[in-house]
Formats: C-alpha cells, structure tokens, sequence
C-alpha cells in the first residue's frame, strides 16, 4: 500500500516562502517520477513541476518557473517544494503525486494574503 503525506502548506504574505514536503510511504519503484499538482478554488487541478527518480526537473508550469524548485530525497522517500516569492494567485491546495500512477496525497493549504 502507498501512501503520500504532505505538510508545509500554511498562510504567508505576498512575497514570502513556504517548503513543501511529501513523505511517501510503501514501494514505489525505482523509475517513478513525482509530481507536484495543486487546485485553486473554482479551478481544475494543474501540474506545477515533475522530478524523475534521478532528480532531474523536467517540468515547471510557467507561472512557477524561477521562483518555484522541486527536489527529492531518495534516501528518506520525500519529495519537496521549495516556494519562493509567492502570490495570492499561487492559493490553492497542493497535491503530491505519483505520475501515471492513482497515488495521491491528501492535500496541504497554501494561502497567500496580506
């Protein structure tokens, strides 16, 4: 059985930082790619950024690009995003995700207001 778990999300000011975690439980393979989603209010679910198990950044969402990084410890089977400089179109509730794959995790808030 996999499970995700993510933590990190919270409510910061526009232009402040949040750190994403997602603990991944259960066996994943060694050539899964992870993914971190995230869905507004209102809005479909979106793909912000993807990590192959080698930890290479394939993809970033253009809104996120240079101020969002993505990164994984194999090690610890945790999968981070860092958010730098975010703003208020950047609340929603973010999702980790194994890609091609039915896991998921619960979800974490983001919320940025002043």
């Amino acid at each position: 059985q996999v499970q995700l778990v993510e933590s990190g999300g919270g409510l910061v000011q526009p232009g402040g930082s949040l750190r994403l975690s997602c603990s991944i439980s259960g066996s994943i393979g060694s050539l899964v790619v992870m993914a971190w989603h995230r869905q507004a209010p209102g809005k479909t679910r979106e793909l912000v950024a993807t990590i192959t198990n080698l930890g290479i950044s394939n993809y970033y969402k253009d809104s996120v690009k240079g101020r969002f990084t993505i990164s994984r410890d194999n090690a610890k089977n945790t999968v981070f995003l860092q958010m730098n400089n975010l703003q208020p179109e950047d609340t929603a509730v973010y999702y980790c995700h194994l890609l091609k794959t039915p896991y998921w995790g619960q979800g974490t808030q983001v919320t940025v207001s002043s």
